[in-house]
């Protein structure tokens, strides 16, 4: 999952075809295009992870766009082939525009191999990889294929380049901060009034923002990979925390406490949806955490429970973002990427409501921590205020060729950066090795081969085949034809939870 700190400034599109062939604006043409490429990206965020967020566009030398698309999510066909299928005959000679390198260049499906074949003459990228083992190797494999390749930042640049290539860090903002910084890109959201409470006195907090605004947060909730609240919002307001848009992809929900006080019935205890995750101090109320994983619900220890540690924990499984919907005594200490805050009209008073940050340790209004690439938007009544907190790591430097080092200097070995591994079985490409995109062939109860999009649809499918009940024989037509890999495994966990007798007896 990915997040958009104030990127409807930097993906304002305007259609290109308008502009004319002069240098400035073949800038703007070329900024357009990248724009448009980052916007189509962003569509798919929140379901791409633990992959970057891919668009292309394809154009023609006329300035005509033949060609669109971007990656729907994890295991599914890559942005490049969805642009040049669109486009057809046109793709000769055209350019490429894509917000970021491609990731894989091997096999004859890929999308260096796809615009190599096409007969792209030029592509145009946003920023390379953000991952080191793949950064540059696209680029490189393009241009020895004879397609000219034009990086922003490095063989384009200018100011109106710039904030091109600012979209394309924007819209994979958490990729980038997790390759750079070894934890998942995080933000803190809070609601609160304008005299900055996010509660009474009492400890009521419902509602403080408009209908909108909690729609809102359903939105970037379904961009992320996991949300996380400390005890006191479970004790207090016994949250869901999920998405609620209908399907597709619903986050992993975290409780971060000490002591284990909590309520023995909660929502979060429902796993029905999706699952939840409790952390805490090693040795915490060990009949409670028993009885959490009667529920099905996973307990990690920590010797000293902190966010810090909690991030690296979770960057190690994968997590690329992490929405942080806590109070403020855990805020003060989570506070890390960017800050999304809802402001309502609305002002309650007292000198004991909480507001959502609590003890940073400052004394001075010039210790303060100043937001950067700052976004106010106005949602129903309330106001929007986003931001960062920090710069985007800069994971883009012009990085010679093999030849070219060696070149330079014979003994200098080229580096080769050890490839990220996940937790449980992930491929080099950031991939769950189940949800790579390679359908496969396999034999059905009378022998004959059937196509399955990939080893998930067809691992899922086969815990309800053989089974003679209605609902097992629907729920096997509902994996084959999810649209991803992911879809298919929320298809089968959500049935193999809510109906266990349905599973076969190999998987019981």
């Amino acid at each position: 999952m990915a997040f958009s700190l104030g990127l409807g400034t930097y993906l304002s599109y305007r259609p290109p075809m308008l502009c004319k062939a002069t240098i400035n604006n073949n800038h703007a043409l070329e900024a357009d295009y990248i724009r448009r490429a980052s916007h189509l990206a962003d569509k798919s965020a929140g379901f791409t992870s633990p992959h970057p967020n891919f668009g292309c566009v394809i154009a023609t030398s006329s300035g005509h766009v033949a060609g669109e698309g971007f990656l729907y999510a994890q295991g599914t066909k890559a942005a490049e082939l969805q642009a040049l299928e669109a486009a057809g005959e046109s793709s000769r000679r055209a350019t490429a525009y894509v917000n970021l390198e491609p990731g894989d260049c091997h096999g004859d499906h890929t999308a260096v191999s796809a615009l190599v074949q096409a007969g792209i003459s030029r592509v145009v990228v946003g920023m390379r990889h953000p991952l080191q083992h793949l950064r540059g190797n696209a680029v490189r494999a393009l241009r020895s294929q004879g397609v000219h390749v034009d990086v922003l930042g490095e063989d384009l640049n200018t100011k109106i380049i710039e904030e091109a290539r600012k979209a394309c860090l924007l819209v994979n903002a958490p990729i980038i901060c997790r390759s750079a910084l070894r934890v998942p890109f995080s933000v803190l959201k809070y609601a609160m009034t304008l005299d900055g409470k996010i509660a009474a006195s009492s400890g009521h907090a419902s509602w403080i923002s408009s209908k909108k605004s909690r729609n809102r947060v359903f939105e970037l909730r379904g961009r992320s990979d996991a949300i996380i609240v400390g005890g006191n919002t479970v004790r207090r307001d016994n949250p869901r925390l999920t998405a609620r848009h209908g399907g597709g992809h619903m986050p992993v929900r975290i409780v971060m406490t000490r002591t284990l006080d909590l309520p023995e019935e909660a929502n979060l205890w429902d796993m029905s949806e999706v699952s939840t995750i409790v952390v805490t101090q090693r040795g915490a109320r060990r009949s409670f955490q028993k009885m959490l994983a009667s529920k099905g619900v996973e307990v990690v220890e920590f010797d000293i429970l902190n966010p810090r540690d909690v991030m690296e924990y979770f960057h190690d499984r994968g997590h690329l973002s992490i929405l942080w919907e806590c109070g403020g005594t855990l805020a003060a200490s989570a506070i890390s990427s960017g800050v999304f805050a809802f402001v309502a009209p609305k002002i309650i008073g007292g000198k004991n409501a909480p507001s959502p940050v609590g003890e940073l340790g400052m004394v001075e209004m010039s210790q303060a921590l100043d937001l950067i690439d700052v976004c106010y938007e106005q949602v129903g009544p309330d106001m929007l205020i986003s931001g960062f907190l920090q710069p985007l790591p800069d994971v883009t430097p012009i990085i010679p060729s093999v030849d070219e080092t060696f070149a330079i200097d014979p003994t200098v070995t080229p580096h080769e950066s050890s490839i990220i591994f996940f937790y449980k079985t992930w491929d080099p490409y950031g991939a769950f090795s189940n949800f790579s995109p390679h359908p496969i062939q396999m034999p059905d109860e009378n022998g004959d081969y059937v196509t399955w999009l990939s080893v998930e649809h067809y691992y899922q499918a086969h815990k309800f085949v053989g089974v003679d009940d209605p609902v097992a024989w629907d729920c096997v037509e509902k994996i084959k034809s999810a649209k991803s890999p992911e879809e298919a495994a929320r298809i089968g966990r959500s049935i193999q939870r809510q109906r266990p007798d349905l599973v076969c007896s190999l998987f019981s």
